[in-house]
C-alpha cells in the first residue's frame, strides 16, 4: 500500500538549523498532519531523540506515522561492531515506531556539511569502495536480521553520488550478498548528473525508499559554475516540490515505474527550502497534490 510523507526538513532544517529556526514545532506538526493530510513524517531534529514512545504519541497526535530516520554511517573510520552499537538506539526507535526501513549514508568524510564546493567531494577507488561496502553489507545484515531494510541514500557531496558511483556501489554490494537496498531519490539523481528513471528502472528490484525531490536547474548550475557548497544550494533554493514549474523533474514516468513493479512502499517529498523563501505549506500542499494525481494517472493507487 502507497503512504504518502514528508520530512520536518522543509520547516526546519537539520543541517543548518537557522532556517526555520523561528518556526514552533506545533506548526510543523499541524501543517504536515492535520492542514495537508500527509500520512507520515521522517525524523527531524525537532522530535523526542531518546524515547520511542514519547516519538510515537507526538506524532500520532497530529495524525501522524513515523516513516523512518536517516542514521550517518562512520565505517571508513572505525568497526563494524562499534557502528553496530551506534546505530543500534536508532534501530530501536525505528521497531517500537514500526518502521520498516532505516536511512544510511557515510558522512565520516562527505562536505555535505561543510564550506566546501562539491567538487572537493570524496571519490573512493576500487578498492576503497569494496572494503567499504563489505562493512556496509555486514550493518545491513544486521539490520535485517531485527526486521529493517538498511536502504542507502546516494547523496551529494558524499561518495556515492554521481550514476557511476551509485552503479558501482550497487554491483559491489550485490556480488556481496545485496542485503543492502537503496533508497532511490529523485532530486538527487538530477543534481548529480544522471537521469532519475534510469536509476530508478535499473535498481527497481532493491529500492525499498523513494524520495520525491525535485531541482531547480537554474540554481543546480549556478552551483557547479560558482562552486557553491552543498548547503549554499539548500539556502540558494536548488531543491523543490514535484509540480513546481521551477523543477526540472517529471514525476509521472518515476511513478510510472513503480506502479509497474508492485511498488508498496513510502513516496516522501524531501525537498529541503528556506522557509522563510518558500512558505513549506503551500509547496508541500502542491507536492502531494501534484504526487496523488499523478499516482492515479499511472495506476499506482
Amino acid at each position: 500500500m502507497i503512504q504518502f510523507g514528508t520530512n520536518p526538513i522543509a520547516w526546519a532544517n537539520d543541517d543548518d538549523q537557522s532556517l526555520g529556526k523561528k518556526i514552533p514545532t506545533e506548526r510543523i506538526l499541524i501543517e504536515a498532519g492535520r492542514e495537508i493530510g500527509f500520512d507520515g513524517i521522517e525524523n527531524g531534529h525537532r522530535w523526542p531523540q531518546d524515547d520511542p514512545e514519547a516519538l510515537h504519541a507526538l506524532l500520532s497526535e497530529y495524525g501522524l506515522k513515523f516513516i523512518s530516520g536517516w542514521h550517518s554511517l562512520n565505517l571508513l573510520t572505525q568497526s563494524v561492531e562499534d557502528e553496530k552499537k551506534a546505530i543500534q538506539p536508532h534501530l530501536d526507535k525505528l521497531k517500537h515506531n514500526g518502521c520498516k526501513v532505516c536511512i544510511a549514508c557515510e558522512t565520516s568524510n562527505s562536505v555535505q556539511g561543510l564550506d566546501k564546493p562539491l567538487s572537493e567531494r570524496p571519490i573512493l577507488s576500487d578498492e576503497e569502495m569494496e572494503a567499504f561496502v563489505g562493512k556496509v553489507e555486514e550493518i545491513a545484515r544486521y539490520c535485517a536480521d531485527q526486521g529493517i531494510d538498511l536502504v542507502y541514500h546516494h547523496h551529494m557531496g558524499t561518495v556515492v553520488q554521481s550514476g557511476d558511483d551509485i552503479d558501482r556501489f550497487m554491483a559491489m554490494t550485490e556480488a556481496a550478498g545485496g542485503a543492502t537496498k537503496l533508497l532511490f531519490d529523485a532530486g538527487h539523481c538530477y543534481f548529480g548528473g544522471v537521469e532519475p528513471e534510469v536509476v530508478l528502472r535499473k535498481y527497481i528490484g532493491r529500492i525499498r525508499h523513494f524520495h520525491a525531490k525535485n531541482v531547480r536547474p537554474v540554481i543546480r548550475e549556478k552551483v557547479e559554475r560558482e562552486g557553491w557548497s552543498f548547503m549554499d544550494g539548500v539556502r540558494g533554493g536548488v531543491f523543490t516540490v514535484p509540480g513546481d514549474q521551477e523543477g526540472a523533474i517529471d514525476f509521472r514516468p518515476l511513478l510510472k515505474v513503480l506502479a509497474e513493479n508492485d511498488y508498496d512502499g513510502w513516496i516522501v517529498i524531501e525537498a529541503e527550502q528556506d522557509p522563510d523563501e518558500r512558505n513549506p505549506l503551500m509547496y508541500q500542499t502542491l507536492g502531494l497534490a501534484t504526487l496523488k494525481r499523478q499516482a492515479k494517472e499511472t495506476g499506482l493507487v
